[in-house]
């Protein structure tokens, strides 16, 4: 089964990649909006680099559904989170410049760190179809919902480049929310086809996932470059999807000793490769500046100011 599922998340990755870079693009050439407004979307509506990466975007969640069928969690959302070197690589592309080794380096920690977090802590579920109790999940709830509240709020008093990565985290929140929501929904389908309709999670989620994909719009329109964001988008939205699973639908973690040792150790790993990343990137921002500050040679009259 992995000869499908490892294709098909290497193919989901790389949509994704493409998707993040396209969007990131188009979001550049119209004007800036304000967080979670949906005049974004209808500006973006004409873009073609918007609706290539939209279509990206389709592409890939159908190569992660097939993924998630034929190979376990612990194989496809680590190859998934290589999507954040996919992303720099067609960016760089995009941009006719080099991809950054450091910041690819970043990505496969990313990757490695969540990859290691997984396979110590080894989620098992006690079954997709049984119920669950809503009450159970209310804490996790409010923390999460606490969590982007605080990044939202960050991100519209402060001007620092953070903010963005503020942004990618509230975004990442929501996409893991979404994720374990969606999961949900499929083991109400092995009820019935009608069974989703029957419950407030399928109306949740036509709410939560269109704000979540506009705010990732926003963070993608507000940074300068695409990898610190999609790395703390794809790095979180798995480890909250893991949360919720243990929160709410009664999934199990290995928390021996030696194993939450390495679950933590694993952790740090993917927040120095998101940290990596970041300071790559502002390292890079600052030589872009500097370089459009110099002065160019040649009669002052002749040049446009840098």
């Amino acid at each position: 089964m992995l000869f499908i599922a490892v294709p098909a998340a290497l193919l989901g990755a790389a949509g994704f990649g493409l998707a993040s870079a396209a969007q990131q693009r188009a979001t550049k050439e119209v004007a800036v909006t304000r967080t979670l407004s949906p005049r974004l979307l209808v500006e973006l509506l004409d873009r073609p680099m918007w609706l290539l990466g939209l279509a990206a975007t389709v592409l890939a969640l159908a190569m992660q559904l097939v993924a998630l069928a034929f190979g376990p969690l612990a194989v496809v959302q680590p190859l998934l989170v290589t999507g954040v070197a996919f992303a720099a690589g067609f960016s760089a592309l995009m941009s006719r410049l080099r991809p950054d080794p450091l910041i690819l380096f970043g990505a496969l920690c990313c990757a490695a760190g969540l990859a290691a977090f997984l396979l110590l802590a080894r989620p098992t579920s006690t079954g997709a179809g049984e119920p669950f109790e809503l009450r159970s999940g209310l804490p996790l709830a409010i923390a999460l919902l606490v969590v982007v509240a605080a990044c939202l709020g960050y991100a519209g008093v402060v001007q620092h480049s953070s903010r963005v990565l503020a942004l990618a985290l509230a975004t990442g929140v929501i996409y893991g929310v979404t994720a374990g929501l969606m999961k949900i929904i499929t083991g109400q389908l092995r009820m019935g086809l009608d069974e989703p309709f029957r419950h407030l999670t399928l109306y949740a989620v036509c709410i939560i996932g269109p704000i979540g994909f506009l705010l990732s719009q926003n963070t993608f329109q507000q940074g300068r470059l695409v990898s610190p964001a999609v790395a703390v988008i794809t790095s979180v939205d798995p480890i909250v999807g893991v949360m919720i699973g243990v929160g709410w639908l009664g999934e199990q973690l290995d928390t021996s000793p030696a194993r939450l040792v390495g679950e933590c150790c694993a952790a740090l790993v993917i927040i120095a490769g998101i940290g990596l990343i970041s300071a790559r990137g502002s390292h890079l921002l600052h030589r872009l500046d500097a370089a459009d500050d110099a002065p160019l040679p040649g009669p002052r009259s002749d040049r446009a100011p840098g």
